[in-house]
């Protein structure tokens, strides 16, 4: 018989409450042990729980999910209880003493879950996206794959695949005859389909992985334009040394912010410059490699004057700093605050444009899994191309697509990678 688990499923320390969930088999013993009686399916009542010897541990509420009907797909009870350390402490230590009821191990209440079906991988994986989350863009693409929006669209493309696999196979019986109807230009037009939406799927994808770690935002320009000045104005503190003297910043400075809603990280950089000081030389060089790499580098300048090798960066904003001193009226100002608003607004709407073509597959995982369907799909449609009429291998690399997507929400193939996901999270999931 499996184990009964149990865990705190708020946060530790004191609250005014804390949440303690039990799933198992054992749940209606300890509910009847411990309270006098099992409480009514999905109704709250009001409770003495009580240890093995009678003695009072506290009063609060009870709830009961009968199985399946739960997160585990078990037997379920929440102690909704005085958020007391001791109090805590003295139902862990009662709930030991039954036989076969021991403390969850991370992530155990959801692994059961996604061994119950009553959620896939890539569900979980977005319940640990939603616990993680920090901005409201994180929260609601998190929100999206807990709600099971990508297995329904892998249950649409498989659905598409299988038919087309099915047409295929339909054939094979005709091996030595003429086959009555020719399923090939059916099939094609299946599979020329379902890659589209696919490759769609993969390119957002790059995005959404991007929205779940957050936006690289580099500031590049000469020493002393207001790199590390604006950084600090940013992120409201002073995360960056700021001084007069040419070459302070010298390593990259990351700064992790909430930017309308978006995850950003705002990168200060070396000012770039011709130098014969080789540490400072390995800053520059760090600093247009960021550039290159970032989602959306800032050039400031001050005279309209412009760093050596920003043509190579792609996607950038050009900014003129100290309007306060200059008099530049687009410029903004630190000091004063001006422009700072509308840059914020440009950044966002840069990046809530990229955001557009997020797809709700949103991991490295899932795109792998989905950039081998693919070439799966596009290896049986090259073979039809040249006229392939061997069937078994047309439906065979079919197959190896279907399944390329079934590993993307968990039901072939990621035993490997279950105990990384679980891992990740606390006791009380």
């Amino acid at each position: 018989m499996m184990d009964t688990i149990y865990a705190l499923a708020s946060a530790t320390g004191k609250a005014g409450v804390s949440v303690l969930r039990v799933s198992g088999p054992k749940v209606l013993d300890v509910a009847t042990s411990m309270l006098g009686f099992c409480p009514k399916q999905r109704n709250a009542s009001f409770v003495r729980i009580n240890d093995q010897n009678g003695e009072l541990i506290d009063t609060g509420i009870a709830i009961f999910f009968k199985s399946p009907a739960s997160f585990t797909g078990e037997d379920v009870l929440e102690l909704h209880v005085h958020g007391s350390v001791s109090v805590i402490g003295a139902l862990s230590d009662s709930l030991s003493n039954f036989d076969t009821v021991r403390l969850a191990e991370p992530g155990e209440f959801t692994r059961r879950a996604l061994d119950n079906n009553k959620l896939d991988l890539s569900q979980v994986e977005g319940l640990a996206d939603l616990i993680n989350s920090e901005t409201e863009a994180q929260r609601k693409q998190a929100q999206r794959v807990l709600s099971g929006e990508l297995g329904r669209k892998v249950s649409e493309w498989r659905s598409d695949l299988i038919r087309a696999a099915a047409l295929l196979e339909a054939t094979i019986d005709f091996v030595d005859e003429e086959v009555p109807e020719d399923v090939y230009p059916e099939v094609n037009e299946l599979l020329s389909d379902t890659c589209k939406v696919l490759q769609a799927e993969a390119e957002g994808a790059v995005f959404a992985e991007r929205l779940r770690s957050g936006f690289e935002v580099v500031i590049l320009g000469r020493p002393n334009v207001g790199k590390s000045s604006l950084l600090n104005k940013l992120a409201g503190r002073e995360a960056a040394i700021t001084s007069e003297i040419e070459g302070t910043t010298r390593d990259v400075v990351e700064v992790r912010m909430d930017l309308n809603g978006l995850p950003v990280t705002l990168l200060d950089t070396a000012g770039i410059r011709a130098t014969n000081d080789v540490i400072e030389g390995l800053g520059i060089e760090r600093a247009l490699e960021r550039g290159v790499k970032a989602d959306l580098a800032l050039i400031l300048t001050d005279d309209g004057g412009l760093p050596d090798g920003v043509d190579e960066i792609g996607d950038k904003i050009f900014v003129f700093t100290k309007g306060d001193l200059t008099g530049n009226k687009d410029a903004v100002s630190v000091l004063t605050g001006a422009g700072i608003d509308e840059l914020i607004d440009k950044i966002s709407d840069f990046l809530k444009e990229k955001s557009a073509v997020v797809g709700v597959a949103s991991r490295d995982r899932h795109r792998t899994s989905l950039t081998r369907a693919i070439d799966h799909i596009e290896t049986v449609r090259l073979m039809l191309v040249d006229g392939c009429d061997q069937t078994e291998l047309l439906a065979e690399g079919v197959r190896l697509a279907i399944g390329a997507l079934d590993s993307l929400i968990g039901q072939v193939g990621v035993e490997d990678i279950l105990d990384e996901i679980f891992s990740s999270f606390c006791l009380g999931k």
